[in-house]
């Protein structure tokens, strides 16, 4: 549960530092004095988004912390663990820092976080109910959220929507093979009669490079023939041949080696010089033996390559890409012909679907049983918040084809009072009549739930005399097993908490600055804010009196 609360320069706070207690507090004071405020803070911590107009006034910082007993809560530090943001042993704090440059900063435990990750931990800490919800609760998803959560299957409910997604995308790749081969069949003849023209040329990638390598030289033949025959009279057959200058060298050279021994490594070179000429001569005369001009030859490689570009000019390809479109038309074809494929995404989709149905039909039989007792139990609370004879239904619609959120369209339904016949939430029940089953619902759902604080944001609008001290005691018996705040402007809802805070707005002499704080109030300050919420602007002692008779009358409730 919440244990501490610190808040630094956020909104019309400056400082505060709240401490916890279990059971039922209720935290109420002068409109526009900033009990929400609080909520706005506590928000922060648990990843809702803020800016920079959040900062009080003259700070350029906010930095809100909240402290969380949750040695009741091993699944959050189960969590914690395992994305490395475990803190103190039954211990998590939450912190959030808001910069004027519009930066937000997240930490758990010290370490830093995401806003995502800061949502997620919070989920198993504070369930917040807005004084909105009973408009919310006119939605239909919003419906069947209440009904899950009361249920305790929104992880079925999740799992339900990943197969339907699943189910639904394999449909589409079935449907899209379905279309493929339907137009590979308009075009099958096509297909064969392409396939087998390609085949016909035989044509293989490396066999092009190899054919413009053979055109090349072969077209050249004649001028290949004549160098080589020109590099062979030059280096050994001519008379001034390079073999023979380098040979007539050499043997000079030789002789003078006798008069100085520093000329062997000119003969040296001369001598490797003459191998390497040697071995020159040699490789030429081979090379002139494989010559041959054969104008048959290229006039064939010719037509070769003429037959090449024209099949690739055909089909609209660079030659080299011929042999890739013949194993596409070959895959299209044996594709066609087989329907493996096809055959294979149908598997597929029935199994897929039927896993689907199978968690579907699980959860259409948690909702089944849940909508009656919910029912009942809102039925039940109906007779006591001034709407006796009253009716309460979740309906349950079947789907037979079912969508992401399972096989049935829910629909919470209401007859206000006896005799009118059940009809949709929206179309029967008046604002004041809505704002009740909400809250019913709310509280209903709270009970079954595992989140160890609640807190109520003015949910109580819109009610009033001996309902608002029935919510009252509502409130207070759910905060016999959870840890749960309210904000109200309604004394019969204060008078029943354990706790009383009030919020007060003062205005700094120095700086001429609205500031809030929050006092915990005594017997007597309860008595005090409980008149002024009964008396208005003029409290009298009559009006104490009653205050202080509402107080002990809750006490005597308690007991």
């Amino acid at each position: 549960m919440l244990k501490l609360l610190n808040i630094r320069n956020f909104v019309i706070v400056e400082q505060m530092e709240l401490e916890f207690l279990s059971g039922f507090t209720v935290l109420t004071g002068e409109t526009g004095a900033g009990k929400s405020i609080l909520i706005d803070a506590l928000s922060l911590t648990l990843g809702e988004r803020g800016d920079a107009s959040q900062i009080c006034q003259g700070h350029d910082r906010a930095e809100i912390s909240a402290l969380f007993d949750i040695t009741a809560s091993p699944e959050l530090a189960e969590w914690l663990t395992e994305y490395d943001l475990q803190g103190d042993p039954g211990v998590c704090l939450m912190r959030r820092v808001l910069d004027a440059n519009g930066r937000s900063r997240a930490f758990i435990n010290g370490h830093t976080a995401t806003l995502q990750q800061l949502r997620t931990a919070g989920e198993y800490l504070v369930s917040i109910h807005s004084q909105h919800a009973h408009q919310a609760l006119l939605q239909k998803d919003a419906q069947r959220d209440l009904l899950d959560a009361f249920a305790g299957c929104r992880t079925h409910a999740l799992t339900v929507k990943t197969a339907y997604q699943d189910w639904q995308a394999i449909q589409r790749q079935r449907i899209a093979c379905e279309q493929q081969l339907s137009e590979f069949r308009e075009k099958h003849e096509q297909l064969e009669w392409q396939q087998r023209e390609l085949s016909e040329l035989n044509f293989i990638a490396d066999e092009w490079d190899a054919l413009q390598a053979d055109h090349n030289r072969l077209s050249h033949q004649a001028s290949l023939l004549e160098a080589t025959e020109a590099g062979i009279n030059q280096l050994s057959e001519h008379e001034t041949a390079a073999l023979s200058q380098i040979n007539t060298v050499k043997s000079q050279l030789q002789n003078m080696l006798a008069y100085d021994h520093q000329l062997k490594a000119v003969v040296d070179l001369l001598e490797s010089a003459q191998i390497q000429v040697q071995e020159s001569i040699y490789e030429l005369r081979h090379y002139r033996q494989q010559l041959d001009l054969d104008p048959q030859y290229l006039q064939e490689v010719e037509q070769r390559i003429t037959a090449i570009h024209g099949m690739a000019r055909k089909y609209r390809v660079t030659p080299d890409e011929l042999p890739d479109l013949l194993e596409k038309l070959n895959a299209q074809i044996v594709a066609l012909d087989s329907g493996g494929n096809l055959e294979k995404y149908i598997e597929r989709e029935n199994a897929a679907q039927e896993k689907y149905r199978k968690l579907a039909e699980k959860l259409r039989a948690k909702r089944l049983k849940s909508a009656k007792e919910l029912a009942r139990a809102v039925t039940d609370s109906m007779q006591t918040i001034a709407m006796e004879g009253g009716e309460f239904s979740v309906t349950l619609d079947f789907l037979e084809q079912g969508n992401a959120h399972g096989l049935e369209q829910i629909e919470f339904q209401v007859a206000a009072h006896r005799g009118l016949p059940l009809r949709p939430l929206a179309k029967a029940a008046s604002g004041g009549e809505l704002s009740r089953i909400s809250l019913a619902i709310q509280v209903i759902t709270s009970q079954t739930g595992t989140v160890p604080t609640l807190i109520f944001d003015e949910v109580d609008v819109g009610i009033g005399g001996h309902v608002a001290e029935i919510v009252g005691q509502l409130l207070r018996h759910l905060g016999s097993a959870r840890q749960v705040m309210c904000i109200t402007h309604l004394p019969q809802v204060a008078a029943t908490g354990n706790h009383h805070w009030q919020v007060v707005k003062s205005m700094q002499s120095d700086s001429q600055q609205i500031l809030s704080r929050i006092t915990v109030l005594n017997e007597q300050g309860r008595v005090d804010e409980i008149a002024r919420m009964l008396g208005g602007v003029k409290i009298t002692e009559a009006t104490r009196k009653h205050a202080a008779e509402m107080l002990h009358l809750s006490k005597f409730e308690k007991n």
